[in-house]
């Protein structure tokens, strides 16, 4: 694991303009590094639970937009959609950890993912200084999908990325903020996991770097062992973790979209834990980084 990074009381304002230079002098080889490149961010549903926390996600967003990164941001929200349900009066149900989705449940899905979630992203986003527009897996074709099985119902696995849009709104400098409901040939809508599809939207980008925002600290080497978190891992020794079971539960879709996004060209991802104040800008401009880094 990264070695603990020092914090001033009272925050940036606090430091001497000595180390304020020192940190800028650190950040600069990234920033020469990764301009232009991609970076796709999975900012998950518990990680957006609270204001200041989105707006500090939205100063990290904006910031490695202005060193030159182009950025995209796919996000879940899947406790938001079970307390829109819970006020609806609908019992959420599950398989397999997956929430079973009927034609009543997809609609509310949609309407907590793609009308508040992606929009409390874009707002904050935008108010931080950046210009994000949303985008849902249905606009110009982005997420192709097909239903996982008849039992889950509206729960789709993806068959294709087209990622044209997000390549045009990036050449515009935008920030693309994609709520991740997908759809088939014919039209019909479904539910995706959220952290699958920012894996294969890394894919198809060709992106520099896959990030998954998380509420743990990384990954760890016993599940019970706050101590064991790994600062890096390779593809193979990650693959061997999930057949193990060491890797398990919600973990399992992050672990399996990193190995196969970087096998398929992502240079790097990483599993971070979003409850730490500007984590992203840790990972990208410092030394040490944070949290869990997969590689080849």
């Amino acid at each position: 694991m990264a070695d603990a990074l020092p914090v001033w009381p009272g925050g940036v304002a606090a430091l001497s303009a000595g180390d304020k230079a020192e940190v800028l002098v650190e950040a600069l080889p990234y920033i020469r590094r990764f301009r232009g490149s991609t970076v796709v961010v999975k900012y998950g549903g518990n990680a957006m639970r609270g204001s200041d926390g989105l707006a500090l996600f939205a100063d990290d967003v904006v910031l490695l937009r202005a060193v030159g990164m182009n950025v995209v941001v796919v996000h879940g929200g899947g406790p938001q959609i079970g307390e829109m349900m819970t006020r609806l009066g609908k019992v959420p149900e599950f398989v397999d950890g997956l929430r079973v989705t009927d034609a009543d449940t997809l609609e509310i899905a949609r309407m907590v993912l793609v009308g508040k979630v992606n929009r409390d992203i874009v707002g904050a986003v935008n108010v931080a200084g950046a210009p994000a527009v949303g985008v849902s897996g249905e606009d110009a074709g982005l997420l192709q999908a097909r239903a996982r099985s008849v039992e889950l119902g509206y729960v789709g696995d993806i068959d294709e990325v087209r990622p044209a849009i997000l390549r045009r709104l990036l050449n515009e400098e935008l920030v693309p903020v994609v709520a991740t409901i997908g759809t088939d040939e014919e039209g019909q809508a479904y539910n995706i996991n959220a952290d699958t599809a920012a894996g294969a939207i890394a894919e198809a980008l060709g992106a520099e770097k896959l990030v998954y925002l998380t509420d743990v600290e990384g990954l760890r080497r016993q599940p019970d062992d706050a101590a064991s978190v790994l600062s890096t891992v390779s593809v193979d020794e990650l693959d061997a973790m999930v057949d193990e079971g060491a890797v398990a539960g919600g973990m399992v879709p992050k672990a399996t979209s990193c190995t196969k996004a970087v096998r398929a060209g992502v240079a790097h991802a990483h599993i971070l834990d979003g409850r730490v104040p500007h984590v992203l800008l840790l990972e990208v401009f410092t030394r040490s980084g944070i949290g869990t880094m997969v590689a080849r």
